[in-house]
């Protein structure tokens, strides 16, 4: 049955311990360690957030796995698409959660790859310093064929996601490197060396000072679009943006950074550009990054199941009049629990906010 939309879940696969981590943080450290600590910065500020159903899981589980997909899939995902980390000269991160389901064949339910072709620095994964913890390398072609043929048996795979036959493989950070378009004309020439009808790449676009032409540009097939601070940077009023600045100075940062729901998701999609066939929308059930970043932290305050159903329903009326194949709307996220941004349900609104979403998408 065709759904109103094709939607695919964005999944953050940093819930079992590895070496770095234990490294960087200290023994034991997961994407929970940073959840279960977190505090309520101000007056109504939703913090603790408490998984329901799937508890404080464990990715190396193979039952925990199951019941994700199975979740997802009652409420109308089409897939999942994992994070993927490849630093270069071979270096993966957090990678075994996905080659266990890839290697058991289990669950079956469908899959892609998002390249988070990123440098990892504390602040963002909750340290207080800015330290570099791992860099993120484009060592070349030689590179690039090891990285493809890694992924080869994941792209072969029958539950991979594709559009018109390609396998969809996200670059988080398309303008990064010159070296990004080197990097896909080399996986280009090896899909037609190893009998595949090619690679559907597709950029990831969050940062607004770059635009869809500078993406598109760079040989990706087509764009995802994420505006989380879209407001932020082109839509507060001169007053609420002296208002902000003066908080800053007098307070430091005292206080977190805290716009509602409500605002900011006006601005997460724009109708010209999400219409376009080759542009792939996003929606955002909330955001709330202090469990990272204490009172640095940016928060969108007041997401409520009913706004995010009206969200839903806008970028369903974007996507309407594309072929099926490109009616594809990415869900950031399932599973980001440490940035207030998941689907996965928690003791305040159980299952509310899935609920909302498969009443739109299967009509």
């Amino acid at each position: 049955m065709e759904k109103e939309a094709r939607v695919i879940a964005l999944y953050l696969p940093q819930y079992h311990p590895i070496p770095e981590n234990d490294k960087w943080w200290g023994k034991g450290f997961t994407e929970w360690t940073n959840v279960g600590k977190a505090k309520a910065l101000f007056r109504g500020h939703y913090q603790p957030r408490i998984p329901a159903d799937l508890g404080y899981y464990d990715l190396r589980v193979s039952e925990t796995r199951k019941a994700q997909a199975d979740m997802a899939k009652e409420y109308g995902i089409e897939g999942f698409c994992y994070w993927h980390y490849w630093f270069g000269n071979g270096k993966r991160l957090i990678e075994r959660p996905f080659n266990e389901v890839l290697n058991s064949g289990e669950p079956d339910f469908p899959f892609c790859l998002a390249w988070a072709n990123e440098t990892w620095k504390g602040f963002d994964h909750g340290l207080k310093n800015r330290n570099i913890l791992i860099e993120q390398l484009y060592p070349g072609i030689q590179d690039y064929e090891a990285h493809f043929y890694e992924v080869l048996p994941a792209l072969k795979d029958k539950r991979y996601i594709t559009v018109n036959g390609k396998p969809l493989f996200m670059i988080y950070k398309p303008l990064a490197s010159e070296e990004i378009k080197v990097f896909m004309e080399t996986w280009k020439r090896l899909a037609a060396e190893n009998d595949l009808s090619g690679i559907y790449f597709v950029g990831h676009h969050n940062d607004l000072r770059n635009n869809l032409e500078e993406i598109l540009a760079t040989g990706v097939d087509a764009v995802n679009t994420t505006r989380l601070n879209n407001y932020i940077i082109n839509h507060r009023s001169i007053f609420e943006k002296i208002l902000s600045r003066i908080k800053r100075i007098f307070l430091g940062n005292a206080a977190a950074y805290a716009i509602a729901y409500k605002m900011m998701s006006k601005y997460f999609l724009v109708p010209e550009e999400d219409k376009l066939h080759n542009v792939f929308p996003s929606i955002i059930p909330g955001w709330d990054h202090t469990p990272r970043s204490g009172r640095e932290g940016l928060v969108m305050t007041n997401s409520t199941p009913d706004l995010f159903e009206k969200h839903v329903k806008e970028a369903l009326d974007l996507v309407r009049d594309k072929e099926y194949e490109n009616k594809i709307i990415f869900i950031k996220s399932w599973n980001e629990w440490a940035e207030g941004n998941y689907m996965e349900p928690d003791l305040k609104w159980g299952h509310k906010y899935l609920e909302v979403l498969k009443k739109q998408i299967e009509k």
